[in-house]
């Protein structure tokens, strides 16, 4: 049972130090307005990296699949995002848009191919 306490102590010591070691360093100190700018992109990258591959690759192994429905659903769903700010409206036109798209024949979009 010890061990067993020991180990979670350990996976939260290991979890817990690297968040908090930067936030307790960087907190009382000022940051110039570049980095501030910087750190600012870091959640849209980190989104974007995770949900390019998923939209434009298909199969083993991978290859870039123009036609896929949620390459062409992301197209108009990123486009409102942009001028609306607004998640519920994204959520929700996102969803309608990816329903509609399992309604239309992918032999519709032989013209990209």
């Amino acid at each position: 049972m010890t061990d067993y306490l020991l180990l979670l102590l350990g996976m939260g010591l290991v979890t817990y130090l690297p968040r908090w070691l930067p936030l307790h360093y960087l907190s009382r100190r000022p940051l110039p307005e570049w980095f501030i700018q910087w750190l600012e992109l870091i959640p849209a990258a980190i989104l974007s990296a995770l949900l390019l591959p998923a939209l434009i690759l298909n199969g083993e192994p991978r290859y870039i699949d123009p036609l896929r429905p949620e390459f062409w659903v992301a197209i108009p769903t990123f486009a409102f995002a942009w001028w609306t700010r607004s998640l519920g409206g994204t959520v929700v036109v996102g969803m309608l848009l990816f329903w509609l798209s399992g309604k239309v024949s992918p032999l519709w979009f032989a013209w990209l191919g």
